[in-house]
């Protein structure tokens, strides 16, 4: 039966790839036995309720071969028909090129290797902090399940395996098993050419169990998923020898089989040697179809004892099931804008020190909100003080150490934010490592999960450490990724507004853009502007038609009302916005835009110390963008600021000469 389930799954996956023209048949081929033997005898689900709190999580880290999701998920009765299977990689199809989050019964959206392993071992972490914050002795409901995760050859070899592996172990996450679908074949070739390290070897020195079998023996697939499960105190890495396009007659083992259909001839011999009628397309044997629907039926009374229980526990505790309702539905509690900007210090601080002092309020009022930072937390202030350490068998606490692992942290917190339990993760490191953390970011940003970052250390005022720490290119380039809420606070109760934004932001994630440097208070009311949160506001206007309008963000704003203030000295009347989030507030609409930025005659002066390619979008105006369109260098922030002009008195001088020359 498991091998007639497999070979369907394969010659359904061959079948998708051969329709479309397009896709990767070898990896579904090569690991449909383990996935049979998986879906139809160990994994908790329930098709009906694919978001069920109590079901185990499935990570297919190769995302190219998302056929082999597909197929499970039609099989196992999701919202998957077969029509969704035969219009594979097409225009408004269920079935992308790689799984897309959006679709149910796809944990995450996977594609570049390795990311889908860091979201695994993330969903692990969530796993046993929801256990800890919500299980008793008399009600165990949740993070008692495992998150299995198939992973391939190029997952292991790109670097960001190596980071999450390595955290996975240290924390000792024992309900991850990880696949290790070791066939040895990648596009160029063998991996003879590229890949020799020994696998098991270096996942026993990260702290796993490591288990190897032959990747298309059911009975040893059984018993190394048993194995698996018995181990609590380590996570488990099943390396599975199989072969790249299992049951083609010429292309098994084969780079051929990788990344191509594998063409009509070699379709039809490949499902004559299987047993399968050879003209026939998207065939399933009524049995395989009776083995997923018994299986199902059999995983629904499970679900259904899942669910009295947890009923029972809603009424039996009704304080711990409010408080965990509002957190999963990440419901802010009342007047949590009053009460942050009532905590502000009051004090001319950098913004990031403004931000680790905001969050412990925060944090005392939202329980959802865990945080962490790349071995980086004395400098990015992201600690919760009170919050605990979340460490090996202890995951009650708020602060996660990640280590140098700027790469895995970011595909960790995408991996807990997926989890569903309500988390919101925050994880804090230099604004110029955010390159290392890229695709992470783009990956929230395309899930539409609500990952804060915090990126601290923002400009050139770094100073000593000279370019290769002054972050210049990174702003505006974190700006051009789609649903990612860039905010560069200016003040204390800008950087509360910051976090509120992001707290409140539930389609994507969010970058707080913090400084290292002081800043003045440019808020000495306490008044918070609402329309922070249109992503640019009037700070100071004239009495009068403005001469002149500054428009800048972040540490350059404060500088900005001095050269406001010298220029009303000499009688020209000028505005001064409030730029935090540029790329929101070009998405107002025309009429609000207009407001703070009158089309026309009216100079426009944009500052900010990072790349100025960008602000030329902010109007059609007569328009100076300054910015740093060059590298640093070390020295103390004061003199770099005085180099390059980043002063009062140099803008106040540019400016004046500009309004005098406006062509040059």
């Amino acid at each position: 039966m498991l091998k007639q389930t497999a070979d369907t799954l394969r010659l359904l996956a061959a079948d998708m790839v051969e329709k479309a023209n397009s896709g990767h048949p070898g990896l579904p081929m090569g690991m449909a036995d383990c996935a049979a033997v998986l879906w139809t005898r160990f994994m908790l689900y329930n098709p009906e309720d694919p978001d069920w709190p109590g079901r185990d999580r499935f990570v297919l880290s190769g995302g190219h071969g998302s056929a082999l999701l597909y197929g499970l998920l039609h099989l196992a009765g999701y919202n998957m028909p077969l029509d969704e299977l035969k219009a594979f990689r097409q225009w408004g199809s269920r079935t992308p090129g790689h799984p897309e989050c959006e679709i149910p019964g796809v944990e995450t959206t996977t594609g570049p290797l390795g990311q889908g392993l860091g979201n695994a071992v993330g969903m692990a972490i969530a796993a046993r902090i929801s256990a800890e914050q919500w299980n008793n002795k008399k009600h165990a409901l949740f993070g008692e399940h495992y998150v299995y995760c198939f992973c391939t050859d190029g997952d292991l070899m790109e670097g960001v395996s190596h980071e999450a592996s390595s955290l996975a172990g240290h924390l000792g996450l024992g309900k991850l098993i990880c696949f290790y679908d070791s066939n040895r074949i990648t596009i160029d070739g063998n991996t003879d050419m590229t890949f020799s390290e020994d696998v098991g070897m270096r996942y026993r020195a990260y702290g796993w169990q490591v288990i190897g079998i032959d990747g298309h023996d059911q009975r040893q697939i059984e018993q190394a998923i048993r194995s698996a499960q018995k181990e609590k105190n380590r996570p488990s890495m099943i390396i599975a020898k199989t072969h790249i396009g299992y049951g083609s007659p010429n292309k098994q083992d084969s780079p051929a089989v990788h990344g191509a259909p594998l063409g009509a001839e070699e379709l039809q011999a490949t499902k004559r040697a299987l047993g399968f009628p050879e003209t026939e397309s998207f065939y399933i044997p009524d049995a395989v179809r009776n083995e997923f629907s018994a299986y199902v039926k059999k995983m629904k009374k499970v679900y259904l004892k899942w669910q009295k229980d947890f009923s029972n526990w809603k009424k039996k505790d009704t304080a711990a099931y409010e408080a965990y309702r509002r957190q999963t539905e990440k419901e802010l509690p009342a007047g949590l804008e009053e009460k942050l900007l009532q905590y502000r210090s009051g004090k001319a601080n950098s913004t990031r020190a403004h931000s680790g002092y905001l969050l412990q309020e925060l944090a005392r009022q939202v329980s959802g909100l865990i945080g962490g930072s790349a071995d980086l937390a004395a400098s990015n202030l992201t600690m919760i003080k009170e919050g605990g350490r979340i460490e090996r068998g202890h995951f009650s606490g708020r602060n996660i150490f990640y280590g140098i692992r700027e790469f895995a942290m970011g595909a960790i917190m995408n991996g807990m934010a997926l989890y569903g339990s309500g988390l919101i993760p925050y994880g804090g490191t230099f604004l110029v490592f955010s390159d290392y953390m890229r695709s992470s970011l783009r990956l929230a940003a395309i899930m539409k999960q609500q990952v804060i970052f915090v990126f601290t250390h923002d400009s050139i005022f770094v100073g000593e450490d000279g370019p290769t720490h002054q972050p210049v290119e990174q702003l505006m380039s974190l700006r051009l990724i789609p649903r990612l809420q860039v905010l560069r606070p200016a003040d204390e109760t800008e950087t509360a507004q910051a976090w509120l934004a992001a707290l409140r932001y539930k389609e994507g994630p969010s970058a707080l853009v913090l400084t290292r440097q002081k800043c003045k208070d440019l808020h000495p009311d306490e008044k918070a502007d609402p329309d922070f949160n249109r992503g640019a506001y009037i700070l100071k206007d004239s009495p009068c038609k403005p001469g002149l309008i500054i428009a800048a963000s972040g540490s350059e704003l404060g500088i900005s009302m001095e050269v406001a203030e010298k220029l009303e000295a000499d009688g020209l009347a000028v505005r001064v916005l409030s730029v935090p989030s540029l790329e929101k507030f070009l998405r107002q609409e025309n009429n609000y835009r207009e407001r703070l930025i009158p089309p026309g005659n009216i100079p426009v002066f944009c500052v900010e110390a990072g790349q100025s390619l960008g602000w030329q979008a902010l109007c059609k105006n007569p328009q100076y963008c300054f910015g740093l369109d060059h590298f640093g260098d070390s020295a103390p922030y004061e003199v770099l600021a005085d180099k390059y002009g980043f002063t009062a008195e140099a803008l106040y001088l540019r400016i004046r000469a500009w309004l005098k020359s406006p062509e040059e």
